[in-house]
């Protein structure tokens, strides 16, 4: 649970800090294709290179980014187990029954393992380097076509924002919890599978009741503060791209362009 760092903001001076939300947003979903791209080692490479640029340029903890891969990595290591096991491509290595274990499983396994982390750390630095505020105010700038299916782009934009705020919150309110159900001689590690889940009970109950509590609170403080949606609503800073959103494009561009070479030539 302390590991649960998706959905933080980690203040700094950054050149990542210092983007226009708007353009992080289109640049994390393109990477999210970018990674998908690559064919071979090569273009793989390239983009773990490009990746470690950004983090350096973000100035993060690499040892907090790294904590957002660790609650995931069971199904990093299981989607590899997964490949090795039933890619039958290559030389055989090893066999047992209908398990194989040959070249092409274990290159496959790696390839996709070392794809999951990239889009798993990409994905994080979003919310590392961007406030709650800016990452509401570009989701419904990006979301403001949607105005013309009558549409509105700020519920939609808040309701995203608070769920990714309240997520670090959650897994802080899940610790104590478990925490406080052990003080009480609760047993959530020994016996089976059916009696580890009866466990969960005395966990989720109170958990439910807490976020509903927190989700009252919320709207009550929304409502004295006379909160009407963002109809006529100003915000204290204005959305301009800079000099510096464009060299992120443009360096995003080449990367792509970098890669697809590679797929063609290799």
């Amino acid at each position: 649970m302390r590991d649960m760092t998706f959905g933080q903001y980690f203040p700094g001076n950054s050149f990542l800090h210092k983007l226009d939300p708007r353009m992080k947003l289109v640049l994390t979903l393109l990477f999210i294709v970018l990674v998908f791209l690559p064919q071979n080692w090569w273009g793989v490479l390239l983009t773990v290179v490009f990746l470690a640029t950004v983090v350096a340029l973000s100035r993060l903890p690499v040892k907090m980014l790294f904590k957002s891969v660790r609650p995931v990595l069971f199904l990093v290591l299981f989607t590899a187990l997964l490949n090795v096991l039933y890619v039958h491509e290559g030389t055989p290595l090893w066999r047992w029954g209908f398990l194989h274990v040959t070249t092409g499983g274990l290159n496959n396994a790696a390839f996709i393992a070392v794809r999951i982390v990239c889009l798993i750390l990409g994905s994080s630095l979003l919310t590392y380097t961007t406030t709650p505020t800016a990452l509401t105010d570009g989701i419904e700038r990006l979301l403001a076509p949607l105005k013309l299916v009558k549409v509105n782009p700020h519920e939609l934009a808040m309701m995203m924002t608070i769920a990714l705020r309240f997520i670090p919150t959650l897994m802080e309110e899940t610790d104590k919890i478990m925490a406080a159900q052990k003080a009480r001689g609760a047993d959530m590690e020994s016996g089976g599978l059916l009696r580890r889940v009866k466990a969960l009970v005395p966990i989720l109950i109170p958990l439910f009741v807490s976020s509903f509590r927190r989700a009252y609170d919320l709207a009550m403080a929304m409502e004295c503060r006379c909160y009407q949606g963002g109809q006529g609503r100003t915000r204290m800073k204005q959305l301009r791209t800079t000099r510096l959103d464009w060299v992120a494009l443009s360096a995003y561009l080449l990367v792509l362009a970098g890669l697809i070479v590679l797929n063609i030539l290799l």
